[in-house]
């Protein structure tokens, strides 16, 4: 039976990288006319084909579409991580196309090893779900496979990502805050744990300066660990001595864990401490009170996504970098209006 030929086989034969294989054969930019022409021959030549050409040559336009996400981004709850998953893989088939789910063990992110849904050949393209390892991420793309990566961007590659409007969004809750009433407004989120998180910081500091609103260090609250990246509010989440009237969270369950301590203190939600969340998903249970919050558009970043990856892996010459999808604010009862409050009292 004849050996299977892989990209590292080309590769040796062109004294090449993988990565440039890769780009050569699936028609992306940084390789060079007459190098693409040279690889795409001797490919031909070596009789290489694409993980599951078979089952397509049969099928038409069905590829295997792996997903990997880090252990870490699935606790005990029902993940948001999950949720965005299984809108992928509604997608996918959508388009006639399978998804193999791979959770990455820490272990394995920090040792930066080989996919199992690469190293047995079970996928045509990557979509990575929530940010890993830098070392982890490199290794995965000498695999030559089309990667794309949901929910987080890498500066230091020209991976094609698509996230939600994160900057935005927690501009669009801040200023959302300020119109009822409020300027002593908190952000809670770790900052640098997350680009996601980073981001919200940053929209809510836009708001603050066009407003006017004084900005505290001591009103930006911890709520999870920079390196795991796992919540951890008995640890992190420490309330100052002097409160604002509202917090920004940099997501809804974060939210959650904000309003337990806060009742925990004697503080009232919404009465006394308006908080907004962000994502507009949070496991049933978790908070007692529906949340204001900004939804992040699940649905389009996964259609994104699954368009995107089914291009490379035809072969196409499609790039879109960074793909930025916008949300919507929900308003909810997590948020007290100060300015009826302000009438009130001029009324007495």
């Amino acid at each position: 039976m004849a050996k299977e030929v892989k990209l590292a086989d080309i590769a040796e034969r062109l004294a090449v990288s993988t990565v440039t294989v890769s780009k050569a054969l699936s028609g992306q930019k940084g390789v060079s006319e007459a190098l693409r022409a040279r690889i795409k021959e001797l490919a031909e030549e070596m009789g290489y084909k694409q993980p599951s050409a078979q089952h397509r040559d049969k099928a038409g336009k069905s590829y295997n579409i792996g997903v990997l996400t880090g252990a870490r981004y699935l606790d005990k709850y029902d993940s948001f991580y999950t949720q965005m998953y299984q809108q992928a893989a509604a997608m996918a088939a959508a388009k006639g196309c399978f998804t193999l789910l791979e959770i990455i063990s820490d272990e394995a992110e920090e040792m930066a090893a080989e996919p199992m849904l690469i190293r047995e050949q079970k996928a045509d393209g990557i979509i990575v779900i929530g940010r890993l390892g830098d070392s982890y991420l490199e290794n995965l793309l000498r695999a030559g496979r089309p990667v794309v990566y949901l929910d987080f961007c890498n500066e230091k590659q020209e991976t094609d990502a698509v996230i939600s409007d994160s900057y935005y969004g927690a501009y669009r809750l801040t200023n959302y805050l300020f119109e009822m009433g409020h300027r002593r407004i908190g952000y809670v989120g770790t900052l640098l744990a997350t680009g996601s998180i980073t981001d919200r910081y940053f929209g809510y500091v836009k708001s603050m300066l066009e407003h006017g609103a004084q900005l505290k260090d001591e009103w930006v609250l911890k709520d999870r660990d920079k390196e795991t990246v796992l919540i951890d509010p008995e640890r992190y989440l420490c309330l100052p001595k002097d409160m604002p009237t509202a917090f920004v969270c940099n997501s809804d369950l974060t939210a959650s864990y904000l309003i337990r301590k806060l009742r925990e203190n004697g503080y009232r939600v919404p009465e006394d401490i308006s908080v907004a969340g962000y994502d507009n998903y949070l496991f049933p249970g978790l908070c007692d009170i529906a949340l204001t919050t900004y939804e992040v558009d699940i649905t389009e970043m996964a259609r994104r996504a699954i368009h995107n990856l089914v291009k490379k892996i035809k072969g196409e010459s499609y790039r879109t970098g960074i793909c930025i999808v916008e949300g919507y604010l929900v308003k909810r009862d997590s948020v007290r209006d100060l300015r009826i409050s302000f009438v009130n009292r001029e009324n007495k």
